[in-house]
């Protein structure tokens, strides 16, 4: 039996919370720049960023270092192609349902995706940020995303995509009226197989 061998940076969440200016997410492209360069020079020889929002600075920072970094949003969409997946609605925060650095990567592997709700998103913001990201998991968070991912499927989806790593606290991935595509398992499974080559 082995394990990988892992350099792991955990990140102050009060310098990534909140982000809406331009001004905020250049810092926080600092933030990880900064993080995946010592990761780097550790000794690191591919990264990944565990946080679906923060692939919003994505390409910035994959430029500012000589290693791969494996995309949360990439690993998420092969597995949707490789499963047959190509029509889903997307569950995460505000940034990552309705800015296009997710979205466009999903569509990229043959994903056809909802429209975001603004009434969705605005009840998931205040869940993944005002209960999850401070260790509230409540029975009334649970009811709202089984009844959100019920009326998704009675839109349209065939699939559920669960872009916040958070919110697997309240849904049960394996037990869904749709098939839940996991981003934080998923993503996982892509660095192990990365390192399995």
């Amino acid at each position: 039996m082995s394990s990988a061998p892992l350099l792991i940076e955990s990140l102050d969440f009060s310098d990534l919370y909140g982000l809406h200016s331009q001004d905020d997410w250049a810092a926080a492209e600092d933030v990880l720049s900064d993080a995946a360069q010592r990761l780097e020079q550790a000794g690191a020889q591919a990264l990944m960023i565990c946080a679906n929002s923060m692939h919003r600075v994505y390409d910035n920072v994959q430029e500012r270092v000589d290693i791969p970094i494996i995309h949360i949003a990439d690993s998420v969409g092969q597995r949707m192609k490789d499963s047959g997946a190509n029509n889903a609605a997307l569950i995460g925060t505000r940034n990552v349902m309705t800015e296009n650095f997710y979205r466009q990567r999903l569509v990229a592997h043959g994903v056809d995706l909802l429209p975001p709700d603004m009434a969705v998103v605005e009840q998931l913001d205040t869940i993944i940020y005002d209960q999850l990201m401070v260790g509230k998991v409540k029975r009334d968070a649970e009811r709202a995303l089984k009844t959100i991912i019920t009326r998704k499927g009675q839109e349209g989806a065939k699939a559920i995509v669960l872009a916040c790593t958070e919110l697997e606290l309240i849904v049960d991935v394996g037990a869904n009226v749709l098939p839940i595509f996991d981003s934080a398992g998923i993503h996982c499974e892509a660095a192990a197989d990365w390192i399995l080559g």
